[in-house]
């Protein structure tokens, strides 16, 4: 395990603990930079939306923890944010969650010709997202999506 990887599994399992305290999800851990100007950015989610107020709880006692457990060598900038209103969809749970929504969809291979969809989600089972767009009823299988995150609305 290089070092690197080191250091993100122990950041996730501080992240992990610093997010059960705030009432919270982890969505992502990344580590950016190289060592000694790295740049931790913990995403986190919640069902009700993720606030300010949220990111600075989860910032405060992770910064707690780092501090007790120093796994990083030298300096680093914390930052903590959500995934944000054009999130990626990421697995079959969160089209599940976002049933409803408006996302745009990138397929690895065509479907009516296509590759590139834009509609609402309407159905979700085990393998296949059934999308509305603007002119019919698109069915996608899970296992060819290669790209898809929630589109803006407003």
């Amino acid at each position: 395990m290089s070092q690197k990887q080191a250091i993100k599994k122990k950041v996730t399992e501080l992240a992990q603990e610093a997010v059960e305290v705030a009432g919270v999800e982890l969505y992502d851990v990344e580590i950016l930079g190289q060592t000694g100007k790295m740049t931790l950015r913990i995403t986190i989610d919640s069902e009700q939306g993720i606030t300010i107020q949220d990111c600075e709880t989860v910032s405060r006692q992770l910064e707690a923890l780092l501090d007790i457990e120093d796994p990083i060598p030298g300096s680093y900038t914390l930052e903590v944010t959500s995934p944000g209103i054009d999130r990626p969809l990421r697995n079959i749970k969160e089209f599940k969650r976002f049933t409803g929504k408006l996302a745009r969809v990138v397929t690895k291979e065509r479907i009516d010709n296509q590759t590139f969809f834009i509609g609402r989600i309407q159905e979700v089972d085990d393998d296949t997202i059934v999308l509305k767009t603007d002119k019919k009823i698109v069915k996608i299988p899970y296992n060819i999506i290669s790209k898809a995150n929630l589109e803006i609305e407003l």
